[in-house]
């Protein structure tokens, strides 16, 4: 999402980070994070791709559903992968760009919001922060060959649906939508607003450059990885792209044991895109220093060619 973004060279949709000041009033009193809250409005284009969802007693609950199905990174075969022992901290991080996000801090079970000069004195008194930062604890690394699936649903990628019962919009936001120029009609699901033609091109290049060209930021030097991209598959079968790139297993000669080797098959009726640093891991593989660019440029097509307005 963050190559999505500054490719287009617009902003993240801001968040709402919720924390609760508990014994408000009291020396005992401390800072608990609580769930940060969505926009819930995909003219942002990292809400259109991203989806979203806001569910909070008395509140109007909306939810979308990504167009991206996206796997988890997995071993290319059982025996070429593992896991470090040491653990670390992951975090939902919005710190790079404060201002474009909101802190909102309650006292205990949310009965108010705390006024912004009481809330700075309390900071300063008690030597705290609340960053717009919501830590996941105990992660491990991973080490060896990896593989990971993204599927790309045409048919919802520009598409918000207008359903009154599992509504993806709030009204007012919906509104907003017609007023920007966005498209009544209808999808292989119901009744939907499609997004114009000239921001849907806008986002198709920004979105081909970001799945190929991904990558992984970090404020901390010493867990930084390259992660190099060794190949790319590219079919509307996901049985192609799974005979594409996978993992084979061998018999060890010297010791009787069961080895797995990586293997890239080109007769899968699949674009396969190879990288000059494939041939470090996979013998007899040929790369080419512009395989993600051309990678970039299949999708690119493939996305500006569905008809997005007519897909009943």
């Amino acid at each position: 999402m963050e190559a999505l973004t500054e490719r287009i060279g617009e902003p993240y949709a801001p968040v709402t980070f919720n924390w609760e000041i508990v014994g408000w009033g009291t020396e005992a009193a401390k800072a608990e994070a609580k769930e940060a809250h969505s926009l819930c409005d995909p003219t942002y284009a990292d809400q259109l791709i991203g989806g979203y969802m806001h569910a909070e007693s008395n509140q109007y609950t909306v939810k979308r559903r990504s167009p991206l199905s996206v796997s988890a990174m997995r071993p290319l075969h059982p025996l070429l992968g593992g896991l470090e022992s040491n653990k670390e901290n992951l975090t939902f991080d919005r710190t790079s760009h404060p201002e474009q996000h909101v802190v909102k801090v309650y006292t205990s079970k949310r009965q108010q919001e705390i006024p912004e000069e009481e809330l700075r004195e309390w900071l300063r008194s008690n030597r705290r922060i609340l960053p717009n930062r919501i830590w996941v604890p105990d992660q491990v690394r991973a080490t060896g060959l990896f593989v990971y699936d993204i599927a790309i649903d045409l048919r919802t990628l520009f598409c918000v649906a207008l359903n009154p019962y599992e509504p993806e919009l709030r009204p007012d936001v919906e509104q907003k939508m017609r007023e920007a120029g966005w498209i009544e009609s209808r999808n292989a699901f119901g009744k939907c607003l499609v997004c114009p033609k000239e921001r849907r091109e806008q986002i198709i290049e920004a979105l081909a450059h970001a799945l190929i060209h991904w990558r992984i930021t970090t404020n901390q030097a010493r867990t930084f990885s390259p992660m190099e991209t060794l190949a790319l598959a590219i079919s509307e079968d996901a049985n192609q792209i799974t005979y594409a790139i996978r993992g084979e297993l061998r018999e060890d000669v010297s010791s009787s044991q069961p080895r797995a080797v990586p293997k890239i098959d080109e007769t899968a009726r699949a674009e396969v895109y190879i990288t000059p640093v494939c041939s470090a891991y996979i013998t007899g593989v040929i790369g080419s220093a512009d395989a993600l660019e051309q990678a970039e440029e299949s999708l690119l097509q493939k996305m500006m060619a569905f008809d997005y307005e007519h897909t009943a």
